[in-house]
């Protein structure tokens, strides 16, 4: 597997993030390994908050989440997806499925990191990789919330919204990924945050990952993850465990995608879901402190 890694120099003096990178090696699946990034912030034996982002962002999206949750005494673990943030980005999208996804993150979280006792947060890719990790092992997690995410097995039609995105991601000559996470946002992101977010990739060669997981969703029942997600529904529909759902009220991508949890996993029965007002698909930009306070408060009642 070819590999291209972003230079540190680009990550050099990002607006508002100052956290120190740290590098697992994980097995490429290929015979040889990739370098994964990831955040660790907080006291090293509190219990983990895992933050999972998206595409095409980074863990660049949880930067006024941490504080909140390291101050409420947690740890926090952020990793960079494979392909995007400070993570290895293989260089071909025949080399990016789904299934290689979860297993990347699955040698992070359980092989590398070994966590247990998770408080699991996921929005958008991170749901859809998460939520598998969550499937597979859930004796690791304590509760789980997911935001502006979903567990597509192939049987709902998605909105128009992500369609759209699908095909512009695939085919569009200019990926400006700045840009497409400053739009995706309900507040105007900051010239340099836009840099922040535009830093993982210093050319179109570096998007590989970014631009093909939109094309790796299922969409079908046929599709090659589609049984793997509705054999992790079957272990969600008996997931007791507290489960919270915290979507935004301008995302037209997720819409109504709560509806899909709640009244489906136990453990959302009766569970202050909440409609995170004035955000946009990536909310964490747009109210991170304020969904950092509701995790908080999450912990503490379930306890």
């Amino acid at each position: 597997m070819e590999i291209l890694r972003t230079p540190d120099e680009r990550f050099a003096d990002l607006a508002d993030f100052a956290f120190e990178p740290h590098y697992a090696e994980i097995p490429d699946l290929e015979g040889s390994t990739l370098r994964v990034h990831y955040l660790d912030e907080g006291p090293a034996d509190a219990a983990p908050v895992l933050l999972m982002h998206g595409e095409p962002s980074w863990c660049y999206l949880y930067r006024h989440m941490i504080p909140v949750l390291v101050d409420a005494g947690y740890r926090c673990i952020a990793p960079d997806l494979v392909g995007l943030g400070r993570s290895d980005k293989p260089t071909k999208m025949a080399d990016h499925t789904y299934a290689r996804h979860v297993d990347w993150m699955s040698s992070l979280v359980f092989g590398r990191l070994d966590l247990n006792d998770i408080t699991f947060f996921g929005q958008d890719w991170g749901g859809l990789i998460g939520l598998r990790l969550v499937a597979a092992e859930p004796d690791r997690f304590a509760r789980v919330v997911v935001a502006n995410t979903g567990l597509p097995d192939g049987s709902l039609k998605l909105t128009e919204a992500f369609t759209a995105w699908q095909k512009f991601s695939r085919e569009s000559p200019e990926f400006a990924i700045g840009r497409i996470i400053d739009s995706a946002c309900e507040r105007d992101l900051t010239a340099a945050e836009i840099a922040a977010y535009d830093a993982p990739f210093p050319d179109d060669s570096f998007t590989v990952g970014a631009r093909i997981l939109a094309s790796l969703v299922p969409t079908t029942t046929d599709d090659p993850e589609a049984g793997a997600n509705q054999m992790a529904w079957e272990v969600l529909h008996r997931f007791d465990k507290p489960f919270l759902c915290l979507f935004s009220d301008s995302d037209p991508v997720t819409a109504g995608g709560e509806r899909a949890f709640i009244g489906h996993v136990p453990g959302a029965e009766g569970r202050p879901h909440t409609t995170i007002e004035a955000a946009g698909h990536f909310l964490q930009e747009d109210k991170g402190p304020e969904i950092a306070g509701h995790i908080v408060d999450f912990v503490r009642a379930t306890n």
